[in-house]
């Protein structure tokens, strides 16, 4: 394995990201006037390490939640688990619980004579409206870690690991999700919590975050580490199974060719091939900020084309609406003003 490593940051000096460490990123406005305004820090690093620029506090800690899938798939793929095409792609997935998701699911489940039963995470709709519409009640395939789950339930298989007891934090699995996380994000992991799905997230700085993607990113296009590399090129071959046809991630990847993840609670990764990323986080846990927060600070660094940009972005920004009209809309805060041409 030859990715880059940095030496790891010591936990002393960490602290949550905090109002005081905040920046206004996107405000949304009806009808002439600003309604909310949503704030929040971010960073772009490239994949050597190197700082490019910081918005807030980036170097608060903050849990990255469901943006740990990418590695914590790859701790699966290293514990020996083949993995390709969309199941590679659901296991680092939040996706919409559509029926096309669902059938990768059961296929990994298939593959090892296990069940949705045997998933630890907790029932829930589907993601998707229609497919919702037609569900009688929440069930834990719908759930969108469902592919994670069944990745870990795969890498317990293939190692003789109790399936039992998977999302517990000194599980083996979860030992080598946290060595993982660790190992990209060059920093110690002094935290963690529980993940919405049941399973350990570790908190990790922004500047670490963003850090962790772009050398995950860039190794689709090197041998830096070649699992790293083979689960970044499924993604991009298959971005309707991260996240759903016409959803923001799915959007993002298949107009720009930029990876895109997000997380609950405001939390948004983009990172390009050429090794160069995004890590953002909205301190109130809204989600509408982060891709334009995310495409406008790579946008602004020369990652991604505008007409691109504008592309996803018109796709993907909520409207504002008042009596079925659209009277609104929502645009850069403070912190981002300018950066778009």
């Amino acid at each position: 394995m030859s990715h880059e490593h940095q030496d790891p940051k010591p936990a002393t000096s960490r602290h949550p990201l905090e109002v005081s460490g905040s920046v206004e990123l996107a405000v949304l406005e009806r009808s002439g006037m600003a309604e909310s305004r949503h704030i929040g820090a971010a960073a772009v690093v490239d994949s050597s390490g190197r700082i490019v620029r910081t918005l807030g506090d980036a170097a608060a800690s903050i849990y990255p939640r469901s943006c740990l899938k990418p590695f914590q798939a790859l701790a699966v793929l290293r514990s020996g688990v083949r993995l390709e095409g969309p199941e590679a792609v659901l296991s680092t997935a939040s996706h919409a619980g559509t029926p096309r998701h669902q059938a990768v699911v059961e296929g990994m489940l298939a593959r090892i004579g296990a069940t949705e039963d045997d998933l630890l995470c907790p029932p829930d709709w589907p993601y998707d409206r229609d497919t919702a519409r037609t569900a009688s009640d929440k069930r834990r395939i719908f759930m969108n870690c469902s592919g994670k789950h069944a990745g870990f339930l795969l890498a317990c298989a293939e190692n003789g690991w109790d399936p039992r007891s998977y999302d517990d934090l000194d599980h083996p699995l979860q030992v080598a999700a946290r060595e993982t996380v660790a190992d990209y994000l060059g920093e110690t992991v002094d935290h963690a919590g529980v993940d919405g799905c049941g399973a350990p997230v570790f908190a990790a700085t922004l500047t670490g975050l963003a850090g962790a993607v772009a050398r995950l990113v860039r190794s689709a296009d090197t041998d830096d580490d070649p699992l790293a590399g083979h689960l970044v090129r499924a993604v991009f071959d298959d971005a309707w199974a991260l996240d759903g046809e016409g959803r923001a991630n799915t959007v993002t990847i298949d107009e720009t060719g930029l990876f895109a993840k997000l997380g609950a609670e405001g939390v948004m990764i983009m990172g390009s091939r050429e090794g160069l990323a995004v890590a953002v986080k909205v301190l109130d846990g809204n989600l509408r900020a982060g891709t334009l927060a995310g495409l406008t600070l790579l946008e602004a660094e020369g990652a991604v084309a505008s007409d691109a940009v504008d592309r996803v972005l018109d796709q993907t920004l909520e409207r504002v609406t008042g009596g079925g009209v659209v009277v609104g809309g929502i645009r850069a805060g403070a912190a981002l003003a300018g950066m778009r041409g």
